[in-house]
């Protein structure tokens, strides 16, 4: 679990094992490795874990909580590969009526990755409490 963001990002995303730990005390978490698929099928897989994703099942809601994709396997559409795995899972769930994510405002990447999967800016009263935060969710 030696994934590791770039510097700049370090505050923008919670640590795997942090993530981890919350999955363990609450099941409405799943946690996700994330490994590149054309490895898949290799007796002895050498390629290491390149990310994590992390999502809650909560009133209604699919809100996807972690997206983390290691610093050197960054800008070559695992994030993006990642974020529409989680999408069609979250979709086979009759509970889940909308899904959802939020990211920090100065994280540009994300911004731009869930605005191209074309989540859209979601107003949610409980907000007040960290302006810095943006959520997001995806229309029907």
């Amino acid at each position: 679990m030696a994934l590791r963001v770039a510097e700049h990002q370090v505050n923008l995303v919670a640590s795997t094992l942090k993530s981890l730990a919350e999955a363990y005390v609450d099941p409405t978490l799943t946690p996700l490795a994330v490994y590149d698929a054309s490895k898949l099928g290799l007796a002895a897989p050498s390629e290491p874990m390149i990310g994590f994703t992390m999502y809650e099942r909560k009133a209604g809601v699919g809100f996807i909580q972690r997206l983390l994709i290691d610093h050197a396997f960054q800008g070559r559409g695992y994030g993006s590969a990642t974020m529409r795995e989680v999408i069609r899972r979250l979709r086979l769930y009759p509970d889940v009526q909308r899904i959802a994510t939020s990211y920090r405002v100065e994280n540009r990447a994300a911004a731009q990755l869930y605005a191209r999967l074309g989540f859209q800016p979601w107003s949610v009263p409980w907000n007040d409490a960290d302006p810095d935060e943006v959520y997001v969710f995806l229309p029907s």
